[in-house]
Formats: C-alpha cells, sequence, structure tokens
C-alpha cells in the first residue's frame, strides 16, 4: 500500500513511510431553520467534504525496511516538506491516491503542520489534513417543446491540469533575472530555457522583447 499525491501536469509525490491511521472523516449538511411556534428544525442537505487526516515522517535516511518507492523517488525531509508547502498554497486540485483500497480522489491539502523531535535530528515529522474536491455543476434548462419543457444537467468535466505560468520579456531582460523575480531563484533560468529551447534557438541569451515564455 502506498499514499500518493499527484499533480496536474502528472508528477507523482510518495509519502516514503505509511501512517499507522488515517482518518476519513464524512458528514452529513444540515441548514436549520426556526419555525415561530415550533422550534428549529433540520433539513438534510447533501453530504459535507471528505476530509483525510493522517500523521508520518520523513526519514533523514532511506531505509528499504520501511520507507517505500526507491531511492530515486526519496526526497531529503526538507525537500519533501517544501513540497507539501507548494501544495498547500495551490489553486489547482491534487488527486490523493491510495493504492490496494478505492481511495482515488480529487483533493486539496487544506492543513499542514511539521514537528522536529530533539533526539531524532533530521527527521521531520507531520501532520496533514486533505479536503476532496468536487467541480461546481451548472443545470442548464432545456427550450419547451412539443412534449413540453425538460430540465437536463450538464456535468462539466474535473480539470485537473495546471494552467501554464507564462511570461512577456521586456527591454533588458534576461532568463537569470526573469528566473528571479518569477520564479524566486536566479538558477531555474536553464529551467526556463529548457522549457522554451524550441522558440529561443541554441543561444539562451538571445530572448527578444516581447517573446511569450513559459515558466513551468
Amino acid at each position: 500500500m502506498k499514499f500518493i499525491l499527484r499533480n496536474g501536469k502528472g508528477e507523482k509525490f510518495l509519502f516514503p513511510v505509511n501512517p499507522e491511521e488515517i482518518t476519513i472523516s464524512r458528514q452529513k449538511g444540515y441548514d436549520t431553520a426556526t419555525i415561530l411556534n415550533f422550534g428549529e428544525f433540520d433539513f438534510p442537505q447533501g453530504n459535507r467534504i471528505k476530509e483525510f487526516s493522517f500523521s508520518s515522517f520523513f526519514p533523514k535516511e532511506f531505509d528499504k525496511s520501511f520507507c517505500k518507492g526507491d531511492m530515486k523517488s526519496f526526497l531529503k525531509p526538507q525537500i519533501a516538506m517544501n513540497k507539501l508547502n507548494e501544495f498547500l498554497v495551490l489553486k489547482t486540485p491534487l488527486r490523493f491516491i491510495i493504492t490496494e483500497t478505492a481511495v482515488n480522489v480529487p483533493v486539496f491539502v487544506s492543513s499542514h503542520q511539521s514537528t522536529f523531535r530533539g533526539g531524532e535530528r533530521g527527521d521531520v515529522y507531520f501532520d496533514i489534513t486533505l479536503r476532496s474536491w468536487s467541480e461546481m455543476k451548472v443545470a442548464k434548462i432545456a427550450g419547451s417543446g412539443a412534449a413540453g419543457a425538460s430540465a437536463t444537467n450538464k456535468q462539466q468535466r474535473e480539470d485537473m491540469k495546471e494552467k501554464l505560468k507564462t511570461y512577456i520579456v521586456k527591454p533588458g531582460d534576461s532568463l537569470s533575472k526573469i528566473a528571479k523575480l518569477e520564479l524566486g531563484d536566479s538558477s531555474k533560468w536553464n529551467q526556463i530555457y529548457k522549457l522554451n529551447q524550441k522558440a529561443i534557438g541554441n543561444n539562451p541569451n538571445a530572448i527578444k522583447p516581447g517573446q511569450k515564455l513559459v515558466l513551468s
């Protein structure tokens, strides 16, 4: 069994150590109305958002006796923790998968807490809560015909793909300057170049004002 988060680009984040338990919270939604002389009444309104909560840790070193995956997928604790922080601010849903189970749902990371314990230097413990996501459905009313009016609900497909982040080159720009301003790290210029090499050409310094570059 593996616990996995997958983003809209298809990139996979594997939790290295399975939690001892996972809490799945389900609640039924109610609207409460007060009727004069009769008191309060609850009216069921369908299921509320489902939450998944669990705790585990990111080990300092890969140990095949309890770690999932392999050295290729293993991330150092600080890097893994930063990855969860990135997920926390995402505006597009992730897909949460627990292999060997029926859990395969779109979610957002709603909370994430990290803990450093004395005596266990290098390991990072965490608590995480995921909230299931479903796209809003829009009902469309079809025009009336000979047989009378009819209503149909057309459901849009869930869009799990992230929108590309782009940048328009300005006079005086360089790839390192753009990487610093837009990605927070000038050393990521090569990442931008690889994404746009076909448009830029063989010389990474040959960007031109007005060019549209893909950043991620």
